[in-house]
């Protein structure tokens, strides 16, 4: 199955933390951001799909919400991955042969 056919990969990490965790936490985006000592600006674009998630921001989570960092980040490239499939973004390198 190609990517198209798995949306779960679509979904921005940021868009999943708010849901998860700062709506499931009753948090608003400002209180959220307030807890893990970043700007309302940065968080507000993270979890609006706006921005990606840094490494850092990964930790923070980890730190405040017990979701590994680990986790986060591999659904931050696995939906960097889809996006660049789904526009048709893939390099044009053709395989190198051992010689």
């Amino acid at each position: 199955m190609g990517l198209e056919m798995h949306p779960a990969l679509r979904i921005h990490p940021g868009e999943w933390l708010m849901h998860e965790i700062v709506e499931a936490y009753g948090l608003s985006v400002s209180d959220c951001a307030a807890h893990l000592g970043v700007s309302r600006q940065n968080m507000s674009a993270l979890l609006n799909g706006r921005a990606a998630l840094s490494a850092m921001m990964a930790l923070r989570f980890e730190k405040a919400f017990g979701i590994k960092a680990e986790t986060l980040l591999r659904m931050q490239v696995a939906y960097d991955l889809a996006q660049l499939k789904l526009k048709g973004l893939e390099p044009d390198v053709k395989r190198l042969e051992a010689a």
